[in-house]
């Protein structure tokens, strides 16, 4: 399964103005793996995702990427190191059709891979497939995160960050969104990190898993450890989905 570290964030700190955002953040992501980062609203998940890909910048600690220091790269060239975003609130380009967003996620090195890139996304979702000539703005909030997650897998990542895929989504829908992130990892051995709300989608896909409070990771472990972690289930899962 997961091999050597691909991505380490070590001590690192994120500042909006004078308000500290990330406290001194240590998490790590080994090549092959799926790990997930929960926390309730507010608790500095997506702001450890922008850190990563450069904006903002973390003002203290480091961040490793394939063995790299990436911590002050600017974010264009950050992503040309193969680490691709689905940010949340999906961000597709509206006006644009489905086949010109997936040609905008793909990096001018993959333009000779594109026919081929394309036909994976649409295996892997259908119904962009059939909608591949229709407007961004004119899908379903579904189809528009299949999109975005088909955008990111354009730029053929090394590591994948995806930003609350789940968040809005009928259940019906997450579970096939769920479904893809774990073959993508299975039989492409991509590697994910991912912050998520659903706790328990979440944690029972991730092999590991980092909880996240106040900018503070306060507990990590396997994602079967953390399910089954009496403080994680009353925080995060009671009445939750199960």
């Amino acid at each position: 399964m997961a091999g050597e570290q691909l991505l380490k964030v070590q001590g690192v700190e994120t500042y909006y103005g004078n308000i500290r955002a990330l406290a001194g953040i240590d998490v790590e992501v080994k090549k092959g793996e799926i790990v997930s980062l929960i926390g309730a609203n507010g608790a500095g998940k997506s702001t450890l995702m922008m850190t990563i890909c450069g904006s903002p910048q973390a003002r203290t600690g480091s961040i490793i990427f394939d063995g790299q220091d990436i911590t002050k790269l600017p974010t264009h060239e950050i992503a040309r190191l193969r680490i691709a975003q689905s940010p949340e609130g999906r961000r597709i380009f509206p006006r644009m059709t489905v086949l010109e967003n997936l040609q905008m996620g793909a990096g001018l090195d993959n333009l000779k891979y594109f026919n081929e890139d394309v036909e994976k996304v649409f295996v892997m979702f259908p119904r962009l497939k059939e909608r591949q000539s229709q407007r961004g703005g004119t899908l379903s909030g579904g189809e528009q995160q299949m999109l975005s997650i088909g955008r990111a897998l354009m730029a053929r990542p090394k590591l994948l960050l995806l930003d609350e895929p789940s968040l809005g989504l009928a259940p019906l829908i997450v579970k096939g969104i769920f479904e893809a992130i774990k073959v993508l990892n299975e039989k492409e051995g991509l590697t994910v990190f991912l912050v998520e709300q659903n706790a328990f989608a979440a944690l029972k896909l991730s092999h590991r898993a980092y909880v996240l409070v106040n900018g503070k990771v306060t507990m990590s472990g396997s994602g079967k450890e953390l399910l089954a972690n009496p403080e994680v289930r009353a925080a995060y899962l009671e009445g939750g989905r199960h």
